[in-house]
């Protein structure tokens, strides 16, 4: 039953969350990036829920226009994009969608490790060239089998995969903000002498100034020019500049990437590299996963307007429940 509740939905909402959202409340679709003044003269006073879509961005000002709203429910897990600390400032609260993405992203950082230790692209463009049986056998790859690999971001994904990597039989390494209580996996409190250690890294932080550039030319260099960087995380914690330089110059080994500084713009020297794989940004990207994180959305918001308790708020705003 629609409530009489006017949403402001922020952003390209998918069109199963935009139904559910149109069945329960008034919604109000994006008028664009920063609403008009006819716009925000008309409704800004009458919006209290916010949809926010994956990577929209959303700040203060924004929520200046918007003197009555009382929560952000954000499309994705990661949230870096919005203003947090301005919003609970305000009193507004904001939700986001863990949990449901775990698998498929832990999956999918899996699947680009593999698919970059055994050159995968590489040995499909030699069969496709005919290569193969000109030249005979296309040249040896890498096993993670027994490997060191590491994890930066030892989070409810970064588990997930770790799980899964314990099957190769190797060592798991991790670096985060501090060591985790209970878990079987060696904490390294310095990332550049971690990646020294490792045959892998794998990223899987959250986005934001503390993580900025975190993965530079020093770690690469560590990880060193057998080594191999995967990125399902966000673009921002790597430096890109120094990653094309430690791939051209040998001192990296192979890279896999889902994300981008500046997406969805890739650098043409990525594009143009053969020891890059690239994604575009798609590691949750299956039906089943996206439309949970659609509902999820939109339980949130419809949790909130029913009795006050969003389900996922995010880790800063637990404490306004």
């Amino acid at each position: 039953m629609r409530k009489d509740i006017e949403i402001y939905g922020r952003g390209v909402l998918p069109p199963r969350l935009d139904n559910r959202l149109a069945d329960h409340f008034t919604l109000h679709r994006d008028p664009g990036q920063m609403p008009s003044e006819a716009w925000l003269e008309e409704f800004g006073t009458r919006i209290t829920g916010l949809a926010n879509a994956s990577f929209t961005p959303l700040e203060a000002e924004l929520m200046d226009r918007l003197p009555n709203l009382r929560i952000i429910s954000s499309l994705g897990v990661g949230y870096d994009t919005i203003d947090v600390a301005a919003a609970k400032a305000r009193g507004i609260l904001v939700t986001h969608t863990p949990d449901v993405l775990n698998a498929d992203v832990a999956n999918y950082a899996l699947l680009l490790l593999l698919a970059a230790s055994r050159d995968l692209l590489g040995q499909d463009a030699y069969a496709r060239s005919g290569r193969w049986a000109r030249e005979g056998r296309a040249q040896l790859t890498t096993t993670i089998e027994g490997a060191t690999l590491g994890i930066v971001g030892l989070g409810r994904i970064g588990r997930n995969l770790a799980k899964k990597l314990e099957v190769f039989g190797g060592r798991i390494l991790y670096h985060g903000r501090h060591a985790q209580p209970g878990v079987p996996y060696e904490f390294c409190a310095d990332l550049v002498d971690m990646a020294r250690r490792c045959d892998a890294l794998i990223l899987l932080l959250p986005g934001g100034a503390a993580t900025d550039h975190i993965v530079n030319a020093e770690v690469m260099a560590a990880l060193g020019p057998q080594g191999i960087l995967v990125n399902v995380a966000r673009g921002s914690v790597v430096d890109e500049a120094a990653l094309i330089q430690a791939l051209q110059s040998g001192q990296l080994g192979r890279a896999a990437l889902d994300v981008f500084e500046d997406e969805p713009n890739i650098p043409q020297a990525l594009c143009d590299s053969d020891r890059v794989i690239l994604s575009p940004h798609a590691a949750s990207a299956t039906v089943q996963t996206r439309q949970a994180m659609f509902d999820l959305t939109a339980d949130n918001l419809i949790a909130y307007f029913d009795d006050g308790a969003p389900l996922t708020p995010v880790p800063e705003c637990r404490d306004m429940l």
